[in-house]
């Protein structure tokens, strides 16, 4: 399977980002993919719950996921939108982070809220409270696609390893982690939280990102790490995008993740423990 990761630089506006992102699914197709990943919030950042509330939409009217799902029946892949930034029915009206894989038909076949909510201060300047205007999901997912058993998960979630876990015990051969990673806190962990959930569940990664300065209409805007990365099994890099938008290739051979597991067979090794 050649896979495609799609790293973007989104605004705020949704139907700006739109074309753009079809664009770099229409050139990863061309290049011989038949897996396109987005990232996280490929309909766009924005700090301003306000603005989010004027241009997010319910799933069954969204115009992004709309337009992709007509392109993956298109061009007959599958593809994975990192996720999009959802209006709900939640009486608190906050948001859902819901990724999608969508079949070769254009049909829904998984959607998978992220579950971890990136609540931090990364410094004295840039504090996120991400619960605040997205509710969490609860359900870990496992999709069933021709090629591959795929774990979904979102960003933040990459530092909760009893996830991935979970998800490779129940059968995943590849993780997806669609992410608009912090640019601070993407220079210090990234790639090692990436490498050691690779290495701890013998699953490809699979990490779509968002990158560099993301403009919002009231002026503000935010930067993100960008380096969207493909990790073999084993552990190894296979592809580092970089810092510019675009389309980076990786070609998936899935013995690696038979080949992995059985050399160190960490999966079947849990044993019950007491305290602290």
């Amino acid at each position: 399977m050649r896979a495609a990761l799609v790293q973007l630089t989104v605004s705020d506006d949704p139907a700006a980002n739109l074309p753009v992102t079809l664009g770099h699914v229409r050139d990863a197709v061309a290049q011989g993919a038949g897996f396109v990943l987005t990232p996280e919030l490929t309909n766009g950042l924005s700090s301003s719950r306000a603005h989010q509330r004027n241009v997010f939409r319910h799933e069954e009217d969204d115009p992004t996921l709309a337009a992709l799902r007509a392109e993956a029946k298109a061009a007959g892949i599958w593809l994975l939108i990192g996720s999009l930034g959802l209006l709900t029915h939640d009486a608190d009206g906050r948001f859902a982070n819901r990724s999608f894989l969508i079949a070769p038909d254009g049909g829904i076949a998984a959607r998978y809220d992220k579950i971890h909510m990136f609540d931090v201060n990364v410094s004295a300047t840039e504090v996120y409270r991400e619960s605040e205007g997205y509710r969490p999901g609860a359900r870990a997912v496992v999709a069933d696609t021709p090629f591959a058993r795929v774990g979904m998960t979102v960003c933040y979630d990459v530092r909760f390893p009893a996830l991935y876990r979970r998800l490779a015990q129940a059968g995943a051969q590849i993780i997806t982690v669609p992410a608009a990673f912090n640019h601070i806190t993407g220079a210090a962990h990234w790639e090692t939280l990436l490498r050691a959930r690779a290495i701890e569940t013998g699953c490809f990664i699979l990490a779509p990102a968002q990158t560099g300065f993301h403009p919002e209409t009231n002026g503000k805007g935010r930067r993100t790490h960008g380096h969207s990365l493909a990790i073999a099994p084993w552990g190894e890099v296979l592809a580092d995008a970089g810092t510019e938008p675009g389309v980076t290739l990786v070609d998936l051979d899935l013995t690696e993740v038979d080949r992995a597991r059985s050399r160190v067979p960490s999966l079947s090794h849990d044993r019950s423990f007491e305290g602290p």
